[in-house]
């Protein structure tokens, strides 16, 4: 593929088409960790988070940065193509609106009693991380608290995993026994 001199970012929310801009870079927030792309990359498809999108336009050495909710980035050819469910740039942030809510929902969080799993307790995640990535965005982060959710895995239905030879033990006739098992029961 031959490389070209830049990129058309286009990012689309449900509302239509937010941002379209000519860039030399992007950096964007997916559910694996940020990637880059620059002219000529490869054709890709990737999983978007609550996150920055971080460009840099044709001819500027400042990268531009912001934020986005879920949604898909897809690369082909010369277009950068983000769609996501949420958008916000830095002149459209509240910041002090954004601060009041993200204690709001910082004292809701630190003050759960519930599963960790609940839905409502994963949103609140959820808009802990974009009020977060706002604030980033405007160039005074917030000290993150809770902004990852990790579901909790029961493994109570599962069968016990097979010994390992590392952790058989041979019994004086020469059978395996898993660990805590007696050379007498043998």
């Amino acid at each position: 593929m031959a490389s070209t001199e830049k990129l058309r970012l286009e990012i689309v929310t449900p509302k239509g088409l937010v941002l379209s801009e000519d860039v030399e870079e992007v950096v964007a927030p997916s559910v694996r960790g940020e990637f880059g792309v620059l002219p000529g990359r490869l054709p890709m498809l990737a999983a978007l988070q609550i996150g920055l999108v971080h460009y840099r336009k044709v001819g500027s050495s400042e990268m531009t940065d912001v934020a986005v909710g879920h949604g898909f980035v897809e690369v082909n050819g010369d277009k950068t193509l983000v769609l996501t469910d949420r958008f916000i740039a830095k002149d459209a942030i509240e910041v002090l609106t954004v601060r009041e809510r993200l204690k709001e929902v910082d004292e809701k969080l630190e003050a759960w009693g519930g599963e960790h799993d609940d839905p409502a307790r994963v949103d609140l995640i959820e808009e802990e991380q974009w009020l977060a990535a706002q604030l980033e965005v405007y160039g005074d982060p917030a000290v993150a608290r809770v902004l990852e959710f990790r579901r909790a895995t029961d493994y109570s239905d599962l069968a016990a995993p097979p010994v390992s030879e590392a952790d058989a033990t041979v019994a004086e006739d020469g059978a395996e026994l898993a660990p805590g098992d007696d050379a007498e029961q043998a």
